[in-house]
């Protein structure tokens, strides 16, 4: 064994590689300012997370999603029950992409921003992150939405366990002014297989799941309120192109001619849906004449 000499020496250089080590790692990000901004976004570096503020969040109202009037009453519901400080679920929107469900979330934050509606926008990959960011939040006087946008998990991930813990399932309570709001074109948020079918057991006339079906709706099942969203008809996606040349000031004659362009336009992506509606009034807006000025 080294003498005392020898081993304070060691540690002397111990205490010198760790401290030059420190001094190379970037300084703490600041914490955030919560009155700056309305929206913020989980980011990670060098092993380190923060709240970065999202300056210009999206401005959609919901005065602008149209066709989709029952999901937004609902979410509407839920959000006025928590900004109150009355008991609010966890929202899972799932369906047809493009139909409403992450510009929803958006449009909720903009009209109950007023009232103390925070949103933190947190990717799939940083879910583990979870609980520290919950840490920060708990106490605040405002009312924060953790917005996991896209969201799903392929077989053999894990983040989604944080997840649970966040929403239900953890030994500590979860903070009442933290809801969890998702979007998501599976129901049940991970693949499911033909093969997990075999797991299923007939007992008593009942039938029940097996262990692996059981694990991936146990996760789903977490979010107190679901909100399905659905294909939209022909007559509905139109009514949205029309909404949208009227946003970005088409005139009415120019409308009334769009319509075969905009089955056009949604026939060669597949979809009619609010984001096609969108994109395709943006492209004629965007190739509008401006006005000519009179001749003084």
């Amino acid at each position: 064994m080294p003498n005392t000499p020898q081993l304070e020496r060691l540690l002397a250089r111990a205490e010198a590689v760790l401290g030059q080590f420190e001094a190379s790692l970037p300084p703490a990000p600041p914490p955030p300012d919560w009155k700056t901004a309305i929206a913020f976004r989980w980011r990670t570096r060098n092993g380190r997370g923060w709240l970065q503020a999202v300056r210009h969040p999206h401005p959609i109202r919901l005065a602008d999603l149209e066709n989709i009037d029952d999901q937004k009453a609902r979410i509407v519901a839920n959000t006025r029950q928590f900004v109150a400080g009355k008991p609010a679920n966890n929202v899972l929107l799932t369906g047809s992409r493009g139909s409403g469900k992450s510009s929803l979330v958006k449009a909720v934050l903009n009209e109950y921003s007023g009232k103390g509606l925070r949103l933190i926008e947190v990717d799939k990959d940083d879910l583990v992150d979870l609980l520290d960011i919950v840490d920060l939040l708990e106490g605040r006087p405002e009312r924060f939405i953790i917005f996991c946008d896209d969201l799903s998990f392929e077989a053999g991930e894990t983040a989604y366990k944080a997840l649970k813990s966040v929403l239900d399932g953890s030994v500590a309570a979860p903070p009442d002014n933290v809801l969890v709001y998702a979007t998501s074109n599976r129901r049940h948020l991970m693949p499911e297989y033909f093969a997990e079918n075999l797991e299923t057991k007939r007992v008593d006339d009942e039938i029940h799941p097996g262990e692996t079906t059981e694990e991936k709706i146990s996760l789903s099942e977490r979010f107190g309120l679901w909100i399905s969203f659905y294909p939209f008809s022909q007559d509905d996606y139109l009514n949205i192109v029309n909404h949208w040349l009227r946003h970005f000031g088409v005139s009415e004659a120019q409308i009334a001619t769009c319509e075969r362009d905009a089955l056009n336009w949604a026939l060669g992506r597949g979809s009619r849906s609010g984001r096609v509606a969108w994109q395709f009034a943006r492209d004629v807006a965007g190739q509008q004449k401006p006005a000519r000025k009179k001749a003084k």
